[in-house]
């Protein structure tokens, strides 16, 4: 064996061995920061709601990430962390509509009907939020959580902190949830779908995706507002 040969192999092991050492290093800093968050939380419970991002669904199937949503809101409402959940999205990415297909879920296992919401509106995470959260303090809920696995809990961190500050994150603890052995029911899906549906890959290129999941809707429409309320006053002058 030469000593190119040799060499390569040698950065192809290293570089193999870096990314293995990162991911641990990485799961282990979102396992703490998931477990300071929650134990934060302690202090200001209940709250009065907590909002649950939306995932894609397909037919009757449902992915490990829906699945460790919809049993984390349930764990936060049947231990009293929550009186009530709103599960936000919009069909984005298959034509059901994301928050009505996961609230039917939540309320087949048992959480109150009357104490789970669907926002139908959200198609970024960063939507997710603002407009979870604006539907929430218009229902009179004061005291809001975000409930979601703690790599998108830490992704939203500065955009929650720019315009819902009042958010308090309670991400995902997952020694806390024994998702392998748990199972969500089959649902009637007649109610979220939606006839006619055009994915968010056929109306919006990667990069707009990617604006979007920055917060660009959001910002723009702030910044009308702020645009009309400014007009308006000066209208009143």
């Amino acid at each position: 064996m030469n000593r190119r040969t040799v060499k390569i192999i040698k950065i192809v092991v290293f570089f193999h061995l870096f990314v293995a050492v990162a991911l641990i290093l990485t799961h282990c800093s979102f396992t703490r920061y998931a477990k300071k968050s929650y134990e934060s939380a302690k202090a200001e419970i209940p709250f009065d709601v907590i909002i649950v991002p939306g995932v894609p669904f397909e037919h009757e199937n449902t992915t490990s990430v829906m699945k460790m949503r919809i049993f984390w809101a349930k764990h936060l409402f049947d231990s009293g962390f929550t009186r009530n959940i709103i599960f936000s999205g919009s069909a984005v990415y298959s034509p059901f509509v994301e928050s009505i297909i996961m609230k039917v879920v939540a309320d087949s296992l048992g959480i109150p009907s009357d104490h789970t919401f669907s926002e139908q509106k959200a198609e970024h995470s960063t939507e997710n939020v603002y407009y979870s959260w604006k539907l929430a303090r218009v229902m009179g809920f004061e005291k809001i959580a975000l409930a979601t696995d703690p790599f998108q809990s830490r992704l939203l961190g500065s955009f929650i902190r720019k315009y819902c500050p009042e958010v308090t994150s309670i991400p995902i603890v997952f020694d806390m949830l024994d998702v392998d052995n748990l199972s969500l029911p089959l649902i009637d899906t007649t109610a979220a779908y939606v006839p006619g549906f055009v994915s968010i890959t056929k109306r919006e290129g990667f990069w707009e995706r990617f604006r979007g999941t920055m917060g660009k809707r959001i910002k723009e429409e702030i910044s009308e507002e702020k645009e009309g309320i400014d007009q308006d006053s000066w209208e009143t002058n």
